[in-house]
């Protein structure tokens, strides 16, 4: 679900403390949940293009699965994204998909919020290399697949890891006690 198709999901409480559980710290500016896991819990957030702090955030879309992160992060030790860099760099037609994947990304990004300083910089590498394969699959898990072309990759090398269950355990907090939304 991409910010240019859909608002992203506003998070409630029990959002919250999942995204805290999975970070393994309170979640900073988060404006959605981008995507849920088949487990149901948020995977991937939107997060604010500018930092309550003031700080410019290009990585709009950011993987909150520690199962997912862990599997990712065994693929980039393994060569992938200096492989897929050079398969951009000679393989014109990917290029361009992926440069494309990089303009959506930044549409997204621009829908929720402009950022001078960060205006024509996306996340992950995009468009001439692979930075980070934990963009990349952030991406294309919230923009769905066929948008973001090493992204959809990466996944397809990924193992189904919410087939263990949730990643985290939540109790849900109590309703009677919430007060309305609070900025995460």
């Amino acid at each position: 679900m991409s910010r240019r198709d859909l608002d992203q999901a506003p998070l409630d409480a029990t959002d919250r403390l999942a995204i805290e559980a999975q970070l393994g710290r309170p979640p900073r500016d988060v404006v959605g949940v981008a995507h849920r896991c088949p487990c149901a819990l948020p995977d991937v957030v939107a997060t604010a293009p500018r930092l309550s702090d003031g700080t410019p955030f290009p990585t709009y879309y950011y993987l909150t699965c520690p199962r997912a992160a862990s599997l990712i992060g065994t693929l980039e030790a393994s060569g992938l994204m200096r492989d897929m860099t050079e398969r951009v760099a000679r393989d014109q037609a990917l290029a361009q998909r992926y440069r494309r994947a990089h303009e959506r990304y930044l549409a997204d990004r621009e829908a929720y919020a402009g950022v001078e300083e960060i205006a024509h910089v996306s996340a992950g590498g995009m468009p001439d290399r692979v930075k980070c394969l934990h963009v990349l699959v952030a991406h294309s898990l919230a923009a769905g697949e066929g948008v973001n072309p090493l992204g959809d990759e990466a996944l397809t090398q990924l193992p189904a890891w919410w087939t263990a269950g949730p990643c985290i355990e939540v109790d849900p907090p109590d309703r009677s006690a919430q007060s309305g939304s609070e900025p995460a």
